[in-house]
């Protein structure tokens, strides 16, 4: 199984929660990953920017879409380098063994690698010590990741 595999994505009383069976969150209803955000952009604009519905690609069934295709070429020679870590899902949460949707805002580039947070605070948190978060997300994350694909 690749990298990318369709996670849910769904609303429940006004706001976005992933519910725990795959591997990258996506929108359940349109398929979009990272709420259709350009994922090369938060490289090269430092932040997010709306991709264009003209310029998509599927990737393992989660669409994702682009600003420009010079974005959209970078992005499918190296998914594992512009596409959200831990397929999305919060670094924080990951290394407390848990699975909780990133959001496309709440956002980091730490080592050349994009990261959601499904909140400010997580955010935060990783920006006080994200070595030892990633440590403890990058130990946790297989077994995850694992019992997502199930």
């Amino acid at each position: 199984m690749g990298l990318f595999t369709v996670a849910v994505f769904g609303a429940v009383a006004g706001r976005a929660c992933a519910a725990t069976t795959e591997r990258v969150v996506v929108d359940r209803l349109t398929g979009l990953a990272i709420g259709g955000m350009d994922p090369v952009a938060y490289f090269t604009e430092k932040r997010p920017v709306p991709g264009r519905s003209d310029l998509e690609a599927s990737l393992a069934g989660a669409v994702w879409r682009f600003r420009n295709d010079d974005n959209r070429a970078f992005f499918l020679a190296h998914p594992e380098i512009y596409g959200p870590q831990f397929g999305g899902y919060d670094p924080v949460d990951v290394a407390r063994g848990v699975t909780v949707a990133g959001r496309p805002q709440f956002w980091m580039i730490a080592g050349q690698r994009l990261y959601l947070f499904a909140r400010v605070e997580s955010r935060d948190a990783f920006t006080g010590d994200p070595g030892a978060i990633l440590r403890d997300a990058r130990e946790r994350w297989p077994e995850l990741r694992d019992a997502l694909a199930r």
